[in-house]
């Protein structure tokens, strides 16, 4: 008798899922110890900051258990539904007397007490957007004219707005996303490689022109750009926050201070529990606990791209690639920046880092990669598989009993 099994969903992968309750947990813990000082001097209340990164752990999973239990291929046909309202909000932003300024940037929507990021909705949008416009291209990817032309086109119209704001470090992941996605796509590398130096030497002409039109606006960016190079240089302006940042990974030494003993966090360190989390845990962990914690970020990574690869389906396969990139590029990028490895450029590390959008968009970016995990464990390719071991282990039998005594 033949069990019907088409049209069922297999389980979601349970050590991917595990992990993603494991970092959303712990950010929670850490977002708690890097702003309890703080909110307590500020708000009379050490809950403020964790209470709302609560609240927003709590609407994430709900919404990535929602869409875990859509099939990912819904999201071929339909992403224009999140991509255009993304967009829109993306321009809408860059707009005086409607986005907010905060930090120097103007990123943000102001909904009250809440702040709501375009540039962290758009990256997920985009991802499925290039999966599935690069699916449908096929091996017309591999044609500089048809297949990567429009690509870049539409990946740099994304970052000019986001550098509107300006938002360097959301533009370098994004474009750092984008490229790992085109060539899991299957571009050729030679095409891409002219292509990427083309563009860039259209983005040097345009930032010395820049330059040389507003000289005294580009000094002060480059002053903060290159602080990373030298990080005492000038520790009561341009290198303040990376100075602080380095002193509290000292501090921290191979054992740490121990959870919630972080001096840093006493609001010498700005952004403790945002962009500047990672320093907090290297400072109350130490190098042991740091390292630990980047294990578990590594087996995070390595499992999410073992659910890519496995997606029988190239739209799959292209979208998991580019959620698990976003993660991982945010990661160092952030990391880099606040160990002085690279320049900062005030991104959030995913899962940890206080922040409402950022930790809405990972836990829906998290559904859809678990609906991409679901394909590979669907019952009827878990029983092909079984069949093919069953026969294979048969005829091993059979060949063994067949052998002279």
């Amino acid at each position: 008798m033949k069990t019907k099994t088409n049209g069922l969903r297999g389980r979601p992968d349970f050590l991917l899922l595990v992990l993603i309750f494991v970092l959303v947990g712990f950010g929670l813990v850490m977002v708690f110890s890097a702003s309890s000082n703080m909110a307590l001097i500020n708000y009379n209340d050490p809950f403020t900051f964790v209470r709302m990164q609560f609240l927003w752990a709590v609407i994430g999973t709900f919404m990535m258990l929602f869409i875990m239990n859509i099939p990912y291929v819904a999201f071929k046909k339909g992403f224009l539904l999140y991509f255009i309202p993304a967009i829109i909000m993306l321009i809408l932003v860059a707009i005086p007397g409607i986005g907010e300024v905060r930090n120097g940037a103007r990123s943000w929507f102001g909904i009250g007490g809440l702040g709501v990021q375009p540039t962290e909705f758009i990256k997920l949008g985009l991802i499925l957007y290039l999966g599935a416009l690069i699916a449908k291209k096929g091996e017309k990817i591999r044609d500089l004219k048809k297949g990567l032309f429009p690509i870049f086109v539409i990946v740099g119209a994304i970052c000019g707005l986001i550098m509107l704001q300006p938002d360097l470090g959301g533009c370098i992941v994004i474009a750092g996303t984008s490229l790992l996605i085109i060539v899991a796509g299957g571009a050729n590398l030679k095409q891409l490689i002219f292509a990427l130096t083309i563009i860039l030497l259209f983005v040097a002409v345009v930032v010395s022109i820049s330059m040389m039109s507003n000289p005294d606006a580009w000094q002060y960016r480059i002053d903060r750009f290159t602080a990373f190079l030298d990080p005492t240089s000038d520790e009561q302006y341009t290198t303040f926050h990376l100075s602080r940042s380095l002193q509290a990974l000292g501090h921290g030494g191979l054992t740490g201070t121990g959870f919630g003993h972080s001096v840093q966090k006493l609001t010498y360190l700005p952004y403790a529990y945002s962009d500047f989390i990672f320093s907090i845990i290297a400072e109350e962990f130490g190098f042991i606990g740091s390292t630990l914690f980047l294990l578990v970020y590594l087996l995070f990574i390595w499992r999410g791209l073992i659910v890519a690869v496995r997606c029988q389906d190239s739209y799959g396969t292209i979208v998991g690639v580019g959620i698990v990139s976003l993660i991982a590029i945010q990661a160092i990028v952030n990391i880099g920046g606040v160990t002085g490895a690279m320049p900062l450029t005030g991104v959030t590390l995913p899962f940890i880092s206080h922040g409402g959008s950022s930790l809405l968009v990972t836990l829906i970016s998290m559904g859809v990669l678990l609906s991409i995990s679901r394909d590979h464990n669907k019952p009827d390719r878990q029983t092909k598989r079984t069949t093919k071991t069953s026969r294979t282990t048969d005829a091993a039998s059979q060949r063994k009993n067949l052998r002279p005594l």
